[in-house]
């Protein structure tokens, strides 16, 4: 067995997993994630290989290959780099077997990856960076409401009429929510109408990939946003889309899991080759 880490340098949070790879399924060993809240990132991901490596048992040396993925390409003790669309499709797969597509929500932006049943992309679309559907955009408006972020899923269901964020500018939309406050709109349906908002964009990427028939989990920082699972759920049935919307306990590793068994396989690969040396 090998024993592999997966480092996802994200833009609100580090996460790092450790995996046994090599003679059948993939074996979880460890994790560890860090809200970043204006730290260093790159210190960050020191730390949370640190931390998998005391949890695990194991020395740093024994990690056979260091794989990191979104920003984690200039991390000075990694080993190789994987690109976080195919990082987050192949730990999607490996969380969910029946996976066939993956919405990827993060701090930024959104997309749509449909996927083969071993993790490959066929295809994707994603939102832009100033879009009004991500995660730093609804840390704001929670931030602005006086809610905590684990609240926003629960609170959220809890609106019966939601009002709609018309706006796909971050800016604009954030005015569109002061006016709604000054209007006496509650939290809960401010909120909900942001799910919904966001869900019906990704449920239109999802149609951009051609995504028809099995699981479509939701990963990144949202993953276990429950409200704006729910409006996904509601989103893909309105728009009469043949899938099912998941999330996962573990949606936020989905990256990092997908850059250790990546990794692991591009082990194999060198090893066979006797390329190691050049590799490390």
């Amino acid at each position: 067995m090998t024993i592999t880490a997966g480092i996802d340098v994200g833009t609100g949070c580090v996460k790092a997993v450790l995996f046994e790879v090599g003679g059948g399924r993939p074996r979880w060993i460890a994790r560890a994630a860090e809200r970043i809240r204006q730290r260093d990132p790159y210190q960050l991901a020191e730390e949370a290989f640190a931390t998998v490596i005391r949890e695990a048992g194991v020395k740093r040396e024994e990690v056979a290959y260091v794989a990191t993925t979104g920003d984690g390409e200039n991390l000075p003790f990694h080993t190789g780099h994987f690109y976080s669309m195919t990082t987050h499709a192949r730990g999607a797969i490996e969380l969910d077997p029946s996976t066939r597509a993956v919405l990827d929500v993060g701090a930024l932006h959104g997309r749509a990856m449909r996927t083969d049943p071993r993790g490959k992309v066929l295809g994707y679309k994603m939102t832009s960076q100033c879009a009004s559907g991500s995660g730093q955009f609804l840390e704001n408006i929670a931030r602005y409401l006086g809610i905590a972020q684990d609240e926003i899923g629960a609170l959220s269901q809890q609106g019966e009429a939601p009002e709609k964020v018309s706006s796909i500018c971050a800016v604009l939309a954030e005015t569109d929510v002061i006016n709604m406050v000054s209007r006496g709109v509650s939290a809960a349906n401010i909120l909900k109408g942001i799910h919904v908002s966001m869900a019906q964009r990704l449920a239109t990427l999802l149609k951009g990939v051609g995504a028809t028939g099995g699981t479509v989990l939701v990963t990144g920082g949202l993953g276990l946003d429950t409200g704006l699972v729910a409006a996904l759920v509601e989103a893909v049935v309105e728009g009469k889309m043949q899938v099912e919307v998941k999330s996962h306990p573990d949606a936020i590793y989905a990256g990092a899991i997908g850059a250790a068994i990546w990794g692991g396989f591009r082990h194999g690969k060198l090893q066979a080759r006797g390329q190691l040396a050049a590799a490390s």
